[in-house]
């Protein structure tokens, strides 16, 4: 079993220590709006991890914070986030595409229940986030059609409190997204979490959040890899609520090592799953 942490977890917790050190002046606090960090290297399950925050600028409208994921004095990640108090200004938006109604797509987690395997068993035990992807995941077998992009919906798992925050919802979102961004990398070259060989880890994280959402309600996820080379890989997504809203958009640069031989690899675990193969978590890279 993946012994590392979860990058999503990290980058959550680190946004959530950045906020703490906010003064709300009254006017309510100022709304995450953006973060940038890097992941310098794999977290580990069986170490603590402290936060580190540096003040580096509180303005009349924005401040902005440098947070250091720490295990053993040496830092995991190393993120900036920017807060900014709510103004009045000029609006626009994309607008989201057609896509099916959630409810009629199937869920990852049925899809994990129907496989005789324990990490498959432990993936759908422990899911957080109800995820269907429109057309076929690049779980258990590669994509029938090689394609840039893909959309998926998503939601938590069950309700969450009311009292949550605003700035909690956008950690939530922060904590999701982190398992799907690089899948369009895959699906773009014929690959699935199941490809022999294949060695995956989030390199670096971008998020801009426009509006705000709740993660407890169904957000679309429009996804698509404009590149990949040198075993790198980039995803982007831009995220819809149910009506409409474009409420976040996102981008990760991955590094994705594929075996000379993946593919041919890859077309026969298409054929079925046995219990005794390797598998990899997405959700823990």
């Amino acid at each position: 079993m993946n012994q590392r942490i979860y990058g999503g977890q990290v980058l959550a917790q680190s946004i959530v220590a950045a906020a703490d050190t906010l003064a709300d002046d009254g006017d309510g606090p100022r709304a995450l709006h953006s973060v940038h960090g890097y992941f310098l290297r794999p977290g580990k399950l069986d170490l603590p991890i402290t936060f580190a925050v540096e003040r580096l600028h509180d303005g009349r409208s924005f401040s902005t914070r440098r947070t250091h994921a720490l295990q053993q004095g040496r830092p995991i990640l190393s993120l900036i986030s920017s807060y900014q108090e709510d103004q009045p200004g000029r609006d626009h938006a994309d607008a989201a595409p057609e896509a099916p109604d959630p409810e009629s797509l199937t869920s990852a987690i049925d899809l994990f229940n129907a496989v005789d395997h324990p990490v498959a068993k432990f993936m759908s035990s422990i899911a957080a986030f109800d995820i269907r992807h429109v057309g076929d995941p690049v779980y258990l077998q590669p994509p029938g059609e090689r394609a840039d992009t893909q959309m998926l919906w998503m939601r938590a798992r069950t309700p969450l409190p009311a009292e949550l925050t605003d700035l909690q919802h956008r950690a939530l979102l922060a904590y999701a997204c982190d398992q799907v961004m690089l899948e369009p990398v895959l699906r773009r070259h014929g690959l699935s979490w199941r490809t022999r060989g294949m060695s995956v880890a989030s390199l670096d994280h971008s998020m801009w959040w426009h509006r705000p959402l709740r993660v407890d309600e169904w957000l679309l996820f429009v996804q698509h890899s404009p590149s990949a080379q040198g075993g790198r890989g980039l995803g982007t997504a831009e995220v819809f609520d149910r009506a409409g809203a474009h409420v976040a958009t996102i981008a990760q640069e991955g590094m994705v090592r594929v075996p000379e031989d993946a593919e041919p690899a890859a077309a026969a675990a298409a054929a079925d799953v046995r219990p005794d193969e390797e598998w990899k978590r997405p959700s823990l890279r």
